[in-house]
């Protein structure tokens, strides 16, 4: 993997993690609470969706595999993060 393709998937890694910090599954680093903010969680699903839509047919097998992981992720856990609300 080259350094662009590291690179590339420690921002989609960062879109997941916030994403998850605010579906309330992981902690916030600032507060050190967990905190659920949908709307956040929404937009991280939204920007890693775009991303997705902007690098189709530039990404390595294996970078595709692993956003399609973190929004498959995102996604299933919002639904159910919504459905609790």
């Amino acid at each position: 993997m080259d350094k662009n393709d590291q690179l590339f998937g420690s921002l989609i890694y960062l879109f997941h993690t916030t994403g998850m910090q605010g579906l309330g599954k992981l902690m916030n680093p600032v507060s050190q609470k967990i905190e659920k903010n949908l709307d956040q969680a929404k937009e991280s699903i939204d920007m890693l969706e775009m991303l997705k839509q902007k690098t189709q047919g530039n990404l390595s097998p294996e970078l595709t595999r692993l956003i399609e992981q973190f929004l498959t992720d995102l996604r299933l856990n919002y639904v159910d993060e919504s459905k609790n609300q």
